[in-house]
């Protein structure tokens, strides 16, 4: 790829590059410091989609060589994202030592990562010197909307739990969009829906985003995941989907193509998951619940 990348070239925040370019997610943050109720990543079934998903974790080396292969096919790549199966920032030896040896080798590609913002806000410098592109997953505003979505977060060894818990995590992600924006780099706010939860909430979220400035937004249907508290909450429909983005785009241009990409996808979006094929699968330690 001769040129620098622009935004107009990230797939997920143009629907007509999607066609053309393809995105790499390195599968090299194993750990997370929240538990979603909607989130599972004790297994993996290659033919599965999800975020979360990888079949395998990476060292930073080891991405760098598997970025290497997939630059090398038939789709050109725009954008190297950390997504997973964890939350890159709960991880920041290994997130950032890979973006630092993808920004050596592929300085002209765009890079992204997608957390859920906990711990951002004392690794700034390091996002802003590493990233052009952050995704951001909001899922509520109001702590008890959160509390019925998030199990627990754990910041600074200790565990918390309940409104108190999501009351922190809103916080800091109302921060960290803030201090991201100021910092000139672009963000994405995901949020899933979940019907009977916070569905009834995305607007208001949108109108909170728009405030902050954020770029795009991405309402994306949650995916009920056998074993999670949410295993039985039923996928919201295509219609009901376009009725809550044509409301929040009022706010904000919406991302409608998502895929709800695995940890290891590459290639174009939509089209296969591409992963990374090894004979080892994920660590034992990759799907836990432990805090």
């Amino acid at each position: 790829m001769k040129k620098t990348l622009q935004i107009s070239d990230h797939p997920c925040f143009n629907r007509a590059a999607s066609r053309k370019f393809g995105r790499v997610h390195l599968a090299v943050a194993p750990s997370c410091n929240i538990h979603c109720n909607y989130c599972n990543r004790l297994f993996d079934c290659p033919n599965e989609g999800r975020p979360g998903v990888t079949s395998r974790l990476l060292h930073p080396e080891e991405a760098l060589a598997h970025l290497g292969d997939v630059m090398a096919g038939a789709v050109p790549i725009s954008v190297v994202g950390i997504a997973g199966p964890g939350d890159p920032l709960a991880n920041p030896e290994s997130t950032f030592r890979t973006l630092e040896l993808v920004k050596s080798k592929y300085p002209r590609l765009l890079v992204c990562i997608s957390t859920n913002g906990l711990a951002a806000a004392p690794l700034l410098k390091e996002v802003a010197k590493t990233t052009s592109h952050v995704t951001i997953t909001v899922n509520a505003l109001d702590a008890m909307v959160g509390a019925s979505i998030y199990e627990w977060i754990r910041l600074d060894d200790r565990i918390y739990t309940g409104v108190e818990a999501a009351g922190i995590l809103i916080e800091r992600q109302l921060q960290i969009i803030q201090l991201l924006k100021r910092a000139g780099l672009i963000v994405k706010v995901n949020t899933v829906v979940i019907p009977g939860v916070n569905d009834h909430h995305v607007i208001d979220i949108a109108r909170k985003m728009k405030e902050l400035t954020v770029d795009i937004y991405n309402a994306m249907p949650v995916y009920p995941v056998k074993g999670t508290p949410f295993a039985s909450v039923k996928e919201p429909r295509g219609r009901e989907m376009r009725a809550i983005r044509d409301q929040a785009r009022a706010f904000l241009p919406q991302m409608t193509h998502c895929a709800r990409c695995r940890a290891d996808a590459a290639g174009l979006i939509g089209h296969g998951a591409m992963c990374a094929e090894h004979p080892a699968r994920a660590s034992a330690g990759l799907g836990s619940r432990s805090r």
